[in-house]
């Protein structure tokens, strides 16, 4: 019997992986982990300079707390929602009406008008910081949460109809042809053919765009002022006081804004997958 070669290229393989993966799952938690050990941290670990060591103390109960009673994140937090579900909401419909539009209807300007939506995604959306500007203190909303809306549906509506024509797409077109010789209408053949095709789509779509806008920082803080209208992501700033910076309190209050995106994507996580997945494999 001759001995069995030793494969070379499994066991090296076999070395990165174990090498890699904890490297690579190191660097992604680590500042996660920072943020999540700061929150705890007590005021006079932060005014000794203690911010990576190990805290003295865990203030998990006063911190929390200190976020709520102390600023108004309560109210940023609720402006948040204000903003990121009917966003989320107009998106995913002007898209999917738009997305059928251009998945089924074949007319001379399918493809142009497709271009359109793809070319502005390309679009730098700090340019736009003075025209968005300008154009929402024109339509009278600056400094409400309607111009975030109203912003975001148009900037999400893009993405969302690159995915959903594709998507519409890849759907079986002798389901949309047996309906029309039935006499159904387009409308209706979207509502009761294609929509409930779309599910796993739609959840997709909807935890990425609210993972979008919930996340946004920029347009918080250019079209919106104060808590009245701010979001979380732009209210966190109002922790740290005017002479010191409470960071321990930042990073609590970043703690509960990161909350609700990762909530959602654990609850939607089986048709977020599905929707990624659906005709990966015919």
């Amino acid at each position: 019997m001759f001995p069995t070669p030793i494969d070379k290229t499994s066991s090296a393989t076999r070395v990165a992986y174990k090498v890699a993966l904890p490297v690579a799952l190191l660097l992604w938690l680590l500042p996660l982990l920072a943020v999540a050990l700061t929150s705890v941290r007590s005021s006079a670990d932060i005014t000794s300079g203690n911010y990576w060591g190990w805290p003295t103390s865990f203030n998990l109960v006063e911190n929390y707390t200190a976020i709520f009673t102390n600023s108004p994140l309560a109210a940023y937090l609720l402006n948040s929602f204000k903003v990121t579900i009917p966003a989320v909401l107009g998106a995913i419909a002007l898209s999917s009406l738009t997305g059928f539009a251009l998945g089924i209807y074949k007319f001379r300007s399918n493809l142009f008008v497709f271009f359109l939506f793809v070319a502005g995604n390309f679009i730098p959306f700090q340019i736009l910081m003075v025209p968005v500007r300008d154009l929402s203190i024109q339509l009278g909303v600056y400094n409400s949460i309607y111009a975030l809306i109203l912003f975001h549906i148009a900037f999400q509506t893009g993405f969302c109809t690159l995915f959903m024509r594709n998507f519409i797409r890849t759907l079986p077109f002798d389901l949309i042809e047996a309906a029309r010789i039935e006499g159904v209408s387009d409308l209706r053949i979207f509502w009761y053919v294609v929509l409930p095709l779309m599910r796993p789509a739609l959840a997709a779509l909807s935890v990425l765009v609210f993972t979008f806008v919930w996340n946004d920082y920029f347009w918080a803080t250019v079209l919106t002022q104060g808590a009245h209208a701010q979001p979380i992501t732009a209210g966190i700033k109002s922790l740290n006081g005017e002479w010191i910076a409470a960071w321990h309190l930042v990073s609590a209050g970043s703690v509960v804004a990161a909350l609700p995106p990762v909530l959602m994507f654990f609850l939607m996580q089986k048709h977020f997958i599905a929707g990624l997945t659906l005709g990966a494999v015919k």
